[in-house]
């Protein structure tokens, strides 16, 4: 609950678009998506705002990580 699932949608939603422009390989999703939500610091019950902002830093976090290959 929480911010989770905002962070889980993005970080989904980015990792898929790289893989279908072949930025990444299939087998590569979870494991992007696993190490978004392992550094996400979750929000218990966020406001719009902070649902928007964890959108927000949990794409930019997918990029980041896939920019330092730390797949």
């Amino acid at each position: 609950g929480g911010s989770y699932p905002a962070v889980l949608c993005a970080a989904d939603e980015v990792a898929v678009e790289l893989f279908l422009s072949q930025r990444i390989k299939f087998i590569d999703i979870p494991n992007l998506i696993e190490q978004v939500l392992e550094q996400h610091q979750a929000i218990v019950h966020p406001a719009l705002e902070e649902i928007m902002a964890a959108d927000a830093w949990a794409r930019e976090k997918v990029m980041q990580l896939i920019s330092g290959d730390n797949l």
